[in-house]
Formats: structure tokens, sequence, C-alpha cells
């Protein structure tokens, strides 16, 4: 089938489209390729699907309306994944107008052309952020999300209510995912296994933030992709039980859901470290920092409803995906 995915010159958004393109699907991604971290990382993820003669790359802005509109008129893709956003909790704090551009406005025109041509399945990206700085562990879906501590945060939250009322008032099914800091080959400069390779590698030291005293659910991106491919597959429907008197808030009497995907694990972040420095080879040196705004202490996915509804189970641990990514960033920067 023809499918859109949003963000594809991104670190997830390449990879899912690698497992689409070999099972043979025809794949149209777009991005904005904007320099938020460096474009020649997202230029060097697209040279490894332009071989493929059913992968369409189109340079496209989401917050663009007309763009859009023309894409999914021409286009009458079967089902879209929404990777493309604004990323970033801290940055949230110096560009908050790129966040409503990309995150709201740029989703709106997602739902307004699955809306109009008959797309039979959105799945987009949510986050961990939404949680806040709730403190009930693992989070679960049935945990209250209406406090936000990041606009970022609150974009991807904003996310999720629109999804329920297009799928309500349109019956288009939604599924989002609560994605948990996923990390692999080809992540993000800007996240903290990039940041903390680089530096221990060159000699640089690392901010650990809060002194150390956080937890994150670290999830490799294999095991992501597994999972996103399984909800693909599974189309969105109204959950026959639900209660308005007393509602399920993961699932609707719309074709609507949420999930978690993350690895059930927390790792602490001295032990993340730590983890890294055995890959690299090397200690790093430490400045021990206060906690930042916008960040939270810890996450943890509860997965219960992804497992039961299609079998998604992590199978990376975190030290076999630390060595894959260590092994890999030494490689594209040419680091001993």
């Amino acid at each position: 089938m023809k499918i859109l995915i949003t963000g594809a010159a991104g670190f997830i958004g390449m990879h899912l489209a690698q497992r689409l393109l070999a099972q043979g699907h025809d794949v149209v991604g777009i991005d904005n390729l904007n320099d938020y971290y460096a474009v020649s990382l997202k230029q060097d993820r697209l040279k490894l699907l332009a071989p493929h003669a059913n992968f369409r790359f189109i340079e496209m802005d989401m917050a663009d309306r007309a763009a859009m509109d023309a894409l999914f008129a021409t286009e009458k893709f079967k089902r879209v994944v929404n990777l493309a956003a604004q990323a970033g909790v801290r940055y949230s704090l110096q560009n908050p107008h790129a966040y409503i551009n990309s995150n709201v406005v740029g989703f709106l025109h997602i739902l307004e052309g699955c809306r109009h041509h008959g797309v039979e399945h959105l799945v987009y990206a949510s986050s961990s952020s939404v949680y806040g700085s709730n403190t009930h562990m693992p989070f679960s879906t049935q945990d209250n999300v209406d406090h936000p501590v990041s606009l970022y945060a609150a974009t991807k939250k904003s996310n999720e209510l629109m999804a329920h009322t297009y799928s309500h008032l349109y019956r288009i099914p939604t599924t989002g995912l609560r994605f948990f800091t996923v990390y692999g080959p080809w992540g993000r400069p800007d996240m903290s296994p990039s940041l903390f390779a680089g530096a221990i590698l060159e000699g640089r030291p690392i901010n650990v933030f809060n002194q150390g005293q956080m937890q994150r659910d670290f999830t490799y991106i294999d095991d992501i992709v597994e999972g996103v491919l399984r909800v693909l597959d599974r189309v969105a429907t109204p959950n026959p039980a639900y209660d308005r008197g007393a509602p399920d808030v993961a699932s609707s009497d719309a074709p609507y859901c949420i999930y978690n995907i993350g690895n059930n694990q927390p790792v602490e972040l001295m032990t993340f470290i730590e983890t890294i420095e055995n890959a690299v080879g090397k200690k790093a040196v430490k400045n021990m920092l206060p906690m930042q705004d916008g960040d939270v202490v810890a996450t943890y996915a509860n997965i219960d409803e992804l497992q039961r509804d299609v079998g998604f189970t992590p199978q990376t641990p975190l030290v076999e995906g630390i060595a894959k990514f260590v092994s890999w960033y030494k490689e594209y920067y040419r680091l001993a």
C-alpha cells in the first residue's frame, strides 16, 4: 500500500521507512529539513532510502496548508505515520512558536488530509513528556496527563485531543504512541546518548542534570519500529466496552487509541553513563548540575496494553543497544 511518513529524514522516520520499504510498500516521505540539528545528518539518512525504487522524498513543511492539501489530493495514501515535530523539551523554552507551527498547525493539516482523502489509519507520535511531573510509576495510559511541564509536552497532549476530535467527528481511525527515550544508530545529536558518547570520546566533560538522580526508560530503535509496524497494521476501532460515565482515557467509542511504547525497564542515569563509558572504553568527566526547567525526574512505561493488543515486547538489552549505537557513532563521526 502507499504510506506517508512525515519526518522521514528524522531518526525514527528513516528507520521505519527502511522496514516498510523492505516489506514492499510504497513510501512517500516528507520533511522540512530544518536546522534544529545538523541538516547533513538528515540528508545522510535520506541517502540510505534513496536507492529504493518505491521511495520518494518531498521536502515540505507540514505547516504549509496548500502544499499539504495538494499532497493528500495527489497521492491518495492508505495509511499515514506522523513523526514530524519540532522536538526537544529545552528548546521549547527558547523558540515556542516553532512548536505551535509544526506540532499543532502541522498536525491539523495531517488530520484534514486524512479526513478529506479516505486515509484508513493515522498513527502519530505522542511522547512520554505528556506525563509531566507525574510520580505514579510506571506511567499508565490511564494516568492523568493534564499538567504538562513544557510546551513540547503540551503540544503532544494537544495532538491526542485533536486526534480524538477527528476520530469522533469523522470516524478517522487514529492511534497515538507515547514514545519513551528512543536511542540507537542515526540518533539525534541533541539527545543524551550522542552528547555523552561524543564528549567522552573527545575528552570533554558531560553535563549530568539533577546531580544524576534521574531515570529514563531507554528504548532501542529496532524495538520502537517493530512496535510502530504492529500498531500500523492494527487499525484503531471503537472500544465496545467504553463507558462515558467512567471513561477509559486511552480508548473511546470513536476509533481512537493511545499506547505507551517503551522498554518497560527504567535505567538510572549514572548506570546509563557507565554503560556508554564501557562501550567507549573511557571514563567520563562529569559536570554535576541541578535540574533543568521543563525536565522530569523519571520515565517508566507501562506497556501492558501494547503487549495485549499487538504482542509488543522489547528485545534489546541496554548493553547491546548501546554497543551498537557507539559503534555507529564512532564510524559516522570518524572518532577512534
